[in-house]
């Protein structure tokens, strides 16, 4: 990334087409501290890590509730998401408020895909510098849903998805194991949710309690925020989880060993 003539506003497009204002933002996002969803036929989990800005401070919080059925996930820039959040919101008592029943998701997720794209043909101002993954509750067929958005204004639904710095690690383990979660429990859920963010951790440090987040939306079960004390029983069991794979391909090794060092017949 570099200054040019063709990034001082977002309204000005490059020679290539490109509007780098917008690529910007995008970057930022994948800056950001990591965050992965996933649903099944039931349930929508949401998985975070939280940053802290000392060993003295309190983790941020990249979990947010939107409504009793919709919750986000956030990578990027808190305080913008901040604002997106207050949008939603809004929507939300608006749509309780005139019509006396929750937000349909696909209406809150096209009105905040629409706040994003203005935002790239506004000369006054910036894109939003945040991703957002979105769990939520369709109220009136109880079907869960997984939408991704966009600095750029695009919108994505998925069944499984990660954004945010070494999101690729997870990303590739949700793909590895996305057939199995239509019919999964939302334990088994969480569990995925944390072996996928595991591989997001920067350096030596550890998923925690502290710095871990996790939360689940569902078929008659209201937005819940899981976190400290709460977690760690989850976190317990993906360590039991690990474990016993770590003795499964232990005993292939052997078992391939052993095969290697049968001795070969005596030619005659």
């Amino acid at each position: 990334m570099f200054r040019n003539q063709y990034d001082t506003d977002v309204t000005v497009w490059s020679p290539e087409g490109r509007l780098l204002q917008v690529e910007y933002a995008m970057e930022s996002v994948k800056q950001g501290s990591a965050c992965v969803g996933l649903r099944s036929d039931t349930y929508c989990v949401l998985g975070a890590l939280k940053r802290s800005v000392s060993e003295l401070s309190s983790h941020q919080k990249k979990i947010l509730e939107i409504d009793d059925h919709i919750g986000v996930g956030i990578a990027g820039l808190t305080a913008d998401a901040r604002s997106l959040a207050k949008f939603m919101r809004n929507e939300c008592l608006n749509a309780k408020y005139v019509y006396g029943a929750p937000i349909k998701p696909a209406t809150l997720m096209s009105d905040l895909a629409d706040k994003h794209q203005r935002t790239t043909q506004t000369y006054v101002r910036r894109p939003f510098g945040v991703g957002l993954l979105v769990a939520s509750v369709d109220t009136t067929r109880q079907t869960p849903h997984l939408y991704q958005t966009c600095p750029s204004g695009n919108l994505y639904e998925f069944t499984a998805s990660a954004i945010g710095a070494r999101s690729q690690s997870a990303r590739t383990y949700l793909e590895k194991h996305y057939e199995s979660f239509a019919g999964s429990s939302k334990d088994e859920l969480i569990v995925h949710a944390l072996q996928a963010l595991v591989g997001c951790v920067s350096g030596d440090d550890e998923l925690t309690k502290e710095n871990g987040s996790v939360a689940i939306v569902g078929k008659d079960h209201k937005f819940t925020l899981i976190e400290g004390d709460e977690l760690q029983p989850f976190i317990d069991r993906l360590e039991i989880t690990r474990a016993e794979e770590r003795d499964e391909d232990d005993a292939d090794g052997d078992d391939e060993d052993g095969e290697g060092d049968e001795p070969a017949a005596m030619e005659t």
